[in-house]
């Protein structure tokens, strides 16, 4: 579970009156940063009053509401009134003698420190204005305002969600390639709209789209990267691949040895995959992993980022369990509620993959030793896309890159959009793949097949070449990590990064085996996100959200 104590909240508020003065009304709304759910509505007839007053009041009940539900959260305030947001940021001067009063009632729900504004134009403060109308027009029937009569959430979101659902696939039921090859048409040609399926909706079979998370099935095992399918053959096609890749006679064995005989985690060193340092130390609270095949870079190990089509474990491993859901909050291993709550803001980072390069359609070995290609028209495309999307959020107050082409270019995107600078860490890169890079499987196995299984086989044997390791990366991945959550502790930060730097901080966080990376997807230009609290508890909230996508 999240501790309430330094959780985020969004609180949008409204006010109006017909007649200015005349009968008056608020509303307000608190909401979840990353899924946007609607966590509580206010709205209340007021009387006569100045469309000022109305605001003012809805601000005041809108704090309350959150207060409700979180007492020690922060709050980012957001209304279409600058009169409101200016001064409650202290840049102007409140004058009028009924407004000093209720700016004074909002300062005292949190403390100024919890509390930030920003003023955003009407259309994106329907939610709020739509609760303010019901509380008018409840007044003129000489009622008031009822939650159970309010549509305003339902309304709001059918606005934002297409007004149908898109076809279904063309592929059998769970060929999340179809979904994908549909998904990037639609983004080709504007077609479709944000949202199709609701907020964080997921599902499987026929109507399931890529990035969602679903159990594995027989068309469909939950091993591949649907991003990765602009012309791939069915699902069925995929399967025999990994088949055909998974570690064979010495390797196999070795990898059955190596997971038989692993060491139980200890307090201080790591001898697994991610090889962090002391288990007890940084925000994720890292535990020593097993030795066996599976890595802490991408679950998928091969193409585009590594990331378009994965390999099973090797014979001897335990099950791989299945993907975590889109949305989670965990505990890290070692913490939890008998340690005390953390009473402080968490870093949140959202995580973001770059979006397409012309290597990623053709599931290609595309790390950080290779040509560092440029963004695709389609991964252009995508860029814009979650860039729109996380503008609309607003939620993201700083933002760091990958030193690698493709990520800056998404990460511009972005910047452009919020008007923010972008800082680039080179711990953020992805995997060096040596002599694989710009290879397919298929001809790694043709030309390295001994090195091939050895890397399958276990996380600290490294490419062909002088490649890196994902012991290596593991390693690097987790110092930067609590470089980043110590310079923007209570800070909510975009690292647009790669598979391999991604997966590695969803399984830390969740404290999860690294057989579990096999079980997730990563799409291009899919948003994660995992808050680390200063007691060392990591939760994560997010896990490859596509929706802006579609």
């Amino acid at each position: 579970m999240t501790s309430s104590s330094s959780r985020e909240v969004i609180v949008e508020a409204d006010g109006g009156s017909r007649g200015n003065p005349g009968p008056a009304g608020y509303g307000a709304v608190v909401l979840d940063p990353l899924t946007g759910e609607t966590l509580a509505e206010a709205a209340e007839y007021i009387g006569v009053a100045t469309n000022n007053v109305a605001e003012y009041k809805g601000l005041v009940a809108g704090l309350k509401a959150a207060r409700s539900l979180f007492p020690d959260a922060t709050v980012h305030v957001r209304m279409d009134s600058k009169l409101v947001v200016e001064q409650m940021s202290g840049r102007w001067k409140i004058k009028h003698p009924d407004m000093k009063p209720l700016a004074a009632e909002a300062g005292r729900v949190f403390p100024a420190g919890r509390v930030r504004y920003e003023w955003i134009p009407r259309e994106r403060n329907k939610h709020a204005d739509r609760l303010a109308n019901e509380a008018m027009d409840a007044g003129k029937r000489g009622r008031q305002w009822e939650p159970s009569d309010s549509t305003a959430a339902l309304d709001t979101a059918a606005a934002r969600n297409a007004a149908t659902l898109p076809p279904a696939p063309s592929g059998p039921p769970g060929d999340a390639a179809a979904g994908a090859a549909r998904a990037r048409a639609a983004l080709a040609t504007g077609a479709g709209t944000a949202g199709d399926l609701g907020p964080g909706r997921t599902g499987t079979g026929s109507g399931a789209w890529p990035g969602t998370v679903a159990p594995p099935t027989a068309q469909d095992d939950g091993l591949f990267a649907a991003e990765e399918a602009l012309a791939a053959p069915a699902s069925g096609d995929f399967e025999a691949q990994a088949g055909a890749l998974a570690p064979t006679g010495h390797a196999a064995r070795t990898h059955a040895l190596e997971t038989a005989t692993a060491p139980a985690a200890a307090p201080t060193e790591t001898t697994g995959p991610e090889a962090a340092g002391p288990a007890t130390t940084g925000p994720a609270a890292d535990r020593p992993a097993t030795t066996g095949p599976a890595t802490t870079g991408p679950a998928t190990t091969g193409p585009e980022d590594a990331g378009s089509a994965a390999v099973p474990a090797a014979a001897g491993s335990a099950p791989a369990p299945a993907a975590p859901p889109a949305s989670v909050t965990t505990a890290a291993p070692g913490q939890g509620w008998s340690a005390g709550p953390d009473m402080s803001a968490p870093a949140t980072f959202v995580l973001l993959r770059h979006g397409e390069t012309a290597l990623t359609p053709e599931k290609r070995f595309s790390g950080s030793g290779g040509t560092d290609p440029e963004l695709s028209a389609a991964g252009l495309r995508q860029a814009e896309a979650v860039a729109e999307a996380l503008a609309a959020r607003g939620t993201i107050q700083e933002i760091v890159s990958s030193p690698l082409t493709r990520c800056r270019q998404t990460a511009a995107a972005v910047a452009g959009r919020l008007g923010l600078d972008v800082r680039v860490e080179q711990g953020l890169r992805e995997t060096d793949f040596g002599a694989w890079e710009g290879l397919t499987f298929g001809e790694v196995r043709e030309r390295h097949p001994e090195d091939l299984d050895a890397w399958l086989a276990s996380p600290k044997a490294a490419p062909t070449g002088g490649g890196e390791s994902f012991a290596t990366v593991a390693r690097r991945v987790a110092a930067t990590r609590d470089r980043l959550t110590a310079a923007y502790a209570g800070r909510t930060v975009l690292l647009v990064t790669h598979v391999t730097p991604i997966k590695t901080l969803i399984r830390l966080a969740l404290g999860a085996p690294p057989e579990s990376l096999f079980r997730m997807e990563l799409s291009a230009a899919s948003i994660s996100a995992v808050a680390y609290y200063a007691d060392g508890n990591a939760s994560v909230r997010l896990l490859n959200d596509t929706s802006h996508l579609r």
